[in-house]
């Protein structure tokens, strides 16, 4: 009887199990790159906070622009896609800001040994991850301010995400890139020069954001809540628990975990409150793609940037006590 008893329970678990496996909802996700800007959503993922929400999130590596197109045509739900996000949405696509876990931009600009200043790479070629993307406009709001103009004074380059950049550097097709983690500690490894820092700057570029759709939030708007509600739970694991945080983004970013605590020593103080930016943050983060857009004014900040949801699920977690 009582095996019959543990059988009878070991159908009914195992038929409960894959009823739960049914009844997830797949939401393909844009992530540029297996880079710690996504930390939230990997974190997220692995901890199970998106099964929680009924979700089965896929983290799908797209370039951030080719990103924003999928997400425009339904492709995927969402897009992580940071600063590059801006250019699209400045020009009319009906796009908000939902979520933002960086608001310092983590680049650093390395060059090689024998350039000595920004200055000194009129005439060099620059390695960033994509023309309009996040690290370009910072570039080449770096080089206006030194007098030089990108795509004239200093080539630009698309050379690749991650650490593709170094790597394009190591073999010499560039004269100098800009990197995120963990490339710049390599390129810092390797004895390359650091011209810039840009998270020791007084510069604004948001990273591991949700964007979204006008659709989506029109139609789905419990899809957004949950996807939004089960981040923030990974961002708050993120900011509150070092050890275990460490641990789970060295298997995500596949290094060891000793350099993945330099990486989060490094990016914690950039990170925003709650997944929400001021709104003096979110004007200084148009300052640097407004002109390029040729706007002679940014359109109003509520027609970019939407954090009313995700204030709406942190208010909840807090209220229930909710603790990683």
């Amino acid at each position: 009887m009582a095996i019959w008893f543990k059988f009878v329970l070991g159908m009914l678990l195992s038929i409960a199990s894959t009823a739960m496996a049914q009844e997830l909802v797949k939401v393909p996700v844009q992530i540029p790159a297996i880079t710690p800007a996504v930390s939230a959503f990997a974190l997220a993922r692995d901890r199970g906070y998106y099964k929680q929400e009924g979700l089965d999130v896929q983290l799908v590596q797209i370039p951030s622009a080719l990103g924003m197109q999928a997400l425009l045509a339904g492709n995927i739900k969402f897009s992580t896609a940071g600063g590059s996000g801006l250019l699209p949405i400045l020009r009319g696509a009906p796009v908000k800001y939902a979520f933002t876990t960086f608001s310092r931009p983590m680049f650093w600009l390395y060059a090689k040994p024998e350039i000595r200043s920004v200055e000194m790479l009129k005439g060099k070629k620059v390695g960033v991850s994509g023309i309009g993307s996040g690290p370009d406009s910072l570039l080449r709001e770096m080089l206006k301010r030194s007098g030089l103009e990108g795509g004239r004074d200093v080539v630009i380059l698309p050379v690749g995400s991650g650490t593709g950049r170094f790597y394009a550097l190591q073999a010499g097709s560039v004269d100098a890139a800009m990197l995120s983690v963990p490339a710049n500690l390599l390129a810092q490894d390797a004895g390359y020069r650091e011209l810039v820092s840009f998270l020791n700057e007084e510069w604004i570029e948001l990273q591991g954001t949700v964007n979204v759709t006008d659709q989506l939030l029109a139609t789905d708007p419990l899809l957004v809540e949950k996807f939004l509600r089960a981040t923030l739970k990974g961002f708050i694991h993120f900011r509150d628990l070092r050890t275990p945080s460490i641990a789970n983004l060295a298997r995500f970013l596949r290094t060891k975990e000793d350099a993945v605590a330099r990486i989060y020593d490094l990016m914690r103080p950039s990170l925003t409150q709650d997944g929400i930016v001021s709104e003096d943050i979110q004007r200084k983060s148009l300052e640097h793609v407004v002109d390029r857009v040729g706007l002679k004014e940014a359109p109003r900040l509520e027609k970019i940037f939407d954090y009313s949801m995700v204030a709406k699920v942190r208010n909840e977690l807090r209220g229930k006590g909710w603790r990683p």
